[in-house]
């Protein structure tokens, strides 16, 4: 196709457009387990040049750059219904580099003439720019597990699709994909086997990017796939303003239909509630995301970050030392993440807080902390076509497999020839035993356990009686303590009541119900332990109507007097962002 290109630097005309909006830039490298967060701070896009700034505290920048060249997302926030969420990506951009001072970098940029670029096996890559959408569904084990993405280029070679960071727990470099499908917003689909040649984590919302192979190709697929690029190229062209052919629009592959502009509408909404968190929830989150990045690594890269992974522990307990109730109502607003992240980021927080309490100078709370993230990262190093997915129901079989994970963790940790320090390594490796010797992986009795190890046991067993796990119920904290309580031979008493004097009967972030009929989400208790401060998100005799009010405890009249804790599930209640 002949694309007509008197603009004179193609990728800056996209670049002014997305710049002018609410945006991100993120500089990444497949060899790096975080991106850098980057700031425009000169631009001469007609040049085509726009210079970065960034904050590194690093050794070194290497990792970052290549043969003096960086690549970076830019990507543009979605506040209000109608707005398109624009994601770009732009690689091997020739970089000058200057140090400003210890730990401030301006990166001179040249940017491209054309938006197009070939992939590695020297096929035109096409971007999808400016709105261009098109669906990807990955069948990862045959019949068994099902993914779903969106495509940000595509070539005859191949393509990049964007996952969750969830969901890529369950991919692999070198993995063959049985069946990919490219799903365009007319409903037309194109499907292949895969292989993914690279994976990467994407911008700084949670997803990582996973690099396709088109493999085994019949010769009839191969011409449809050369028409479907040469579609979307032609639409890139049209929507940079490159395409002076007036003769024709949009390619009719990307005018959605019916069903694409339902979901694109569902994907809005859920997009402008993720836009509107608190600081310090979106530092929560980010270690959870963090995490799922660094298994990335261990999994794709054979390395373990190991100055990410302690930035994350550093991260979580300057936070619990600037505000820990702050904190404790932020870790509620983890139930969409995954439920080993989940559950590793708010026991480590738990255990952090109390030791924090005990002494807050200790060396080995750092090391503690770390081993409380790491613990539950076996799981989904086990995930295969016998055990396809962490969320599903399990059977017998494979909860046994998956008991396996401590086992699993510490054999790639070995592999990798990552040596945790022993207070790390204790949790890691014994966070499972019981005093009688019931737990697993090796049924260690309470004479050999540490006694971090006796405290995190009771901080994970009320954890996991007071979250809904393989389809049981969740149990309210007064009955999780009564639980806990009588099973006296597998846990420790005093340190129960060491974790009740430090969270409460009514922990913050639990979900209260009042005398008058309200269901309010506690933000903060008083020195007895009782709430003094809510969120009201429902009346029970209007059943269809949601709130939104802060009361203080000289308010609590309007709503009457608190009757105790209840299941969210059980009145259809989601946590909406407040924190």
């Amino acid at each position: 196709m002949s694309i007509h290109t008197a603009t004179p630097n193609a990728t800056s005309q996209i670049l002014k457009s997305l710049l002018h909006k609410d945006h991100s830039i993120s500089i990444f490298s497949k060899e790096a387990a975080y991106a850098i967060e980057a700031t425009a701070i000169k631009t001469d896009l007609d040049g085509g040049k726009i210079t970065l700034e960034i904050t590194y505290s690093g050794n070194s920048l290497s990792p970052y750059l290549k043969n003096d060249t960086i690549c970076f997302d830019i990507e543009t926030l979605r506040h209000g219904t109608g707005e398109e969420e624009q994601i770009y990506n732009i690689e091997h951009v020739p970089a000058h580099v200057t140090k400003i001072d210890t730990c401030t970098y301006h990166l001179e940029c040249q940017l491209s003439n054309s938006i197009f670029a070939s992939d590695n096996r020297g096929a035109l890559r096409v971007p999808f720019i400016l709105g261009m959408q098109a669906r990807a569904h990955l069948n990862v084990f045959l019949h068994e597990l099902y993914l779903e993405g969106k495509v940000r280029n595509l070539s005859v070679g191949g393509c990049l699709v964007y996952v969750s960071l969830e969901d890529s727990m369950a991919l692999t470099v070198n993995q063959i994909l049985p069946v990919v499908t490219l799903e365009f917003p007319n409903s037309d689909t194109f499907t292949a086997e895969g292989r993914i040649r690279h994976m990467r984590p994407f911008g700084s919302h949670g997803y990582a990017a996973i690099g396709i192979e088109f493999i085994n190709m019949s010769a009839t697929m191969t011409e449809t796939l050369f028409h479907y690029v040469s579609e979307s190229e032609f639409e890139a062209a049209f929507r940079s303003g490159l395409q002076d052919n007036a003769s024709r629009v949009k390619s009719r592959l990307f005018i959605a239909d019916a069903k694409e502009k339902k979901l694109q509408y569902k994907e809005e909404r859920e997009q402008i509630q993720n836009t509107q968190k608190s600081p310090l929830l979106r530092g929560i989150q980010e270690i959870a995301h963090q995490l799922q990045v660094i298994l990335m690594f261990i999994k794709s890269k054979n390395l373990l970050p190991e100055e990410s992974l302690y930035e994350c522990v550093d991260s979580l307990l300057y936070m619990i030392n600037q505000d820990q109730k702050v904190v404790k109502y932020a870790l509620a607003f983890l139930h969409n993440e995954p439920e080993w992240v989940r559950h590793a980021v708010q026991v480590a927080s738990q255990l952090a807080m109390i030791l924090i309490s005990r002494d807050p100078h200790n060396s080995q709370t750092r090391e503690a902390v770390a081993g409380a993230l790491l613990h539950t990262m076996g799981k989904p190093l086990l995930i295969s076509e016998k055990l396809p997915s962490l969320k599903m129901h399990m059977s017998p079989s494979q909860t046994e497999i998956l008991k396996g994970h401590v086992q699993a963790l510490d054999h790639k940790l070995s592999s990798l020839g990552w040596a945790p320090s022993p207070t790390c390594r204790d949790i890691i490796l014994n966070a499972n035993e019981r005093l009688d010797g019931s737990g697993y992986p090796d049924g260690k009795t309470a004479d050999v356990l540490s006694e971090r190890v006796r405290l995190i046991s009771v901080i994970k067993i009320i954890n996991k009686l007071t979250h809904e796990r393989n389809s049981q119920q969740p149990r309210q904290p007064l009955d999780a303590y009564r639980w806990v309580n009588d099973l006296a031979s597998l846990y420790e008493k005093s340190l129960l009541v060491e974790y009740i004097q430090h969270f409460g009967l009514y922990p913050i972030g639990s979900l209260a119900k009042f005398s008058n009929g309200f269901l309010a989400w506690i933000m903060d208790v008083d020195a007895k332990g009782m709430p003094c401060k809510v969120n009201v998100i429902k009346n029970l005799s209007f059943k269809d109507t949601s709130i939104d009010t802060v009361l203080e405890n000289n308010d609590f009249t309007q709503i009457g007097r608190l009757e105790g804790t209840v299941n969210p599930s059980e009145y259809d209640i989601h946590m909406v962002n407040h924190a």
